[in-house]
């Protein structure tokens, strides 16, 4: 970062996590005279504490908050991705004429509902009897992937339903481990970005785990996606967060590690096609509307000529 100080930016855009990588942008940004901004996509400090996962007692995490305020505090603007966080940040600090809501979004000219048999389906040797159950994405710790296994555990005996879990991460190994000798679970690996499309249309269902600790500190990413390929959602969230209010309006909603209620409703949406394919439109239009690329960035683009 240091290296660039000598070509002058107009702006250094610096996205957390990693919150430590925050400092060296900022500096660079003040000793070129750019301008300094800060993307949150999720408040990393706050759901590893709520989480039990900072090591060190009292010590640490309260070291943390303390160096998480300073940059937060220093940064010409900040965004986030969702009106919770942006509250967060807030509350952290940042005064609220240096916050931007900067949500994810979605090309829905590359995320599209396929009319045509899947290339994926059959690559993947997946008969058109199965109904599968999807997650996509990061296999980290804070998303409580372990009810996706343990809710396959309550369906094996209904042997049209496959799970597919897609992606990297901490906790596959353990997954793969807890999902040992299951007929009806699969583990893919990640799909290039031109394979996205495919991927995301290979679901009947989407499922979008969130353990409770982590609500509103994160906002999931891959529910653009999930949303523009117009298959329905399933999500696991604690009512009034920001995930629950987006998908109780075009999906289906359980409360969080508890896999038996998710369970039962993959059977309620999988046993409901006409039901299934309302939600699929909801989905789709709201992505749409809310979350399409061209909206967003030229709210973004219209932000960051402020600046100057």
């Amino acid at each position: 970062m240091l290296a660039q100080i000598t070509w002058k930016s107009d702006a250094i855009i610096c996205v957390i996590p990693t919150l430590f990588s925050a400092p060296a942008a900022w500096l660079a940004a003040r000793l070129s005279g750019a301008k300094c901004w800060l993307h949150i996509q999720d408040f990393e400090l706050d759901a590893a504490s709520n989480l039990g996962m900072l090591p060190g007692g009292k010590l640490i995490p309260s070291f943390a908050r303390s160096f998480e305020r300073f940059v937060l505090t220093h940064f010409d603007r900040v965004s986030t991705i969702s009106e919770p966080m942006l509250a967060l940040a807030v509350e952290k600090g940042v005064p609220p004429e240096k916050t931007f809501l900067f949500p994810n979004w979605v090309d829905t000219c590359q995320i599209f509902p396929m009319q045509d048999t899947n290339p994926m389906r059959v690559e993947l040797g997946i008969d058109e009897s199965k109904k599968v159950v999807l997650y996509h994405g990061n296999l980290g710790r804070k998303q409580g992937l372990e009810i996706l296994v343990q809710a396959a555990t309550f369906l094996q005996q209904h042997l049209e339903i496959l799970f597919i879990i897609c992606g990297e991460g901490a906790a596959r190994m353990e997954l793969e481990q807890k999902a040992t000798g299951m007929k009806n679970v699969r583990f893919i690996v990640l799909q290039p970005l031109e394979k996205l499309n495919q991927l995301v249309n290979l679901a009947d269902v989407h499922v979008l785990p969130q353990r409770a600790g982590a609500a509103d500190l994160v906002m999931p990413s891959k529910l653009t996606t999930m949303l523009a390929s117009g298959k329905p959602v399933l999500a696991c969230a604690s009512s009034g967060t920001q995930l629950w209010k987006i998908v109780n309006r075009v999906g289906i909603v359980v409360p969080p590690e508890d896999p038996q209620e998710l369970a039962d409703a993959i059977i309620s949406m999988l046993g409901d096609p006409a039901k299934c394919e309302r939600l699929s439109k909801l989905g789709r239009d709201y992505a749409s509307h809310f979350l399409e690329k061209e909206v967003i960035l030229t709210q973004f683009k219209h932000e960051l000529q402020q600046l100057h």
